[in-house]
């Protein structure tokens, strides 16, 4: 099940399937290197939920919610030990 990268809790991992909008704000996303196939972790959110900070591609990148709201991502399942 695809959910928003924002609903996401700090801990969760999981990979981007697409990205939701047009324009300057998908573009700048996908320079970022949020592209389908990425894998993506979130490292902590702000006491308010904004902003959100992410793992990625061995970088740490905050995005404000509005912006992690356009990028779908299907969570990837915890291994079991």
């Amino acid at each position: 099940m695809n959910v928003k990268l924002s609903s996401l809790n700090p801990g969760d991992k999981a990979v981007v399937v697409r990205i939701n909008g047009k324009g300057a704000i998908a573009r700048r996303i996908a320079d970022m290197g949020l592209i389908p196939g990425t894998e993506i972790k979130v490292v902590r959110k702000a006491p308010l939920g904004d902003p959100i900070e992410f793992e990625v591609r061995g970088y740490y990148l905050s995005l404000r919610k509005n912006e992690a709201d356009i990028v779908l991502v299907k969570v990837k399942e915890y291994d079991s030990l």
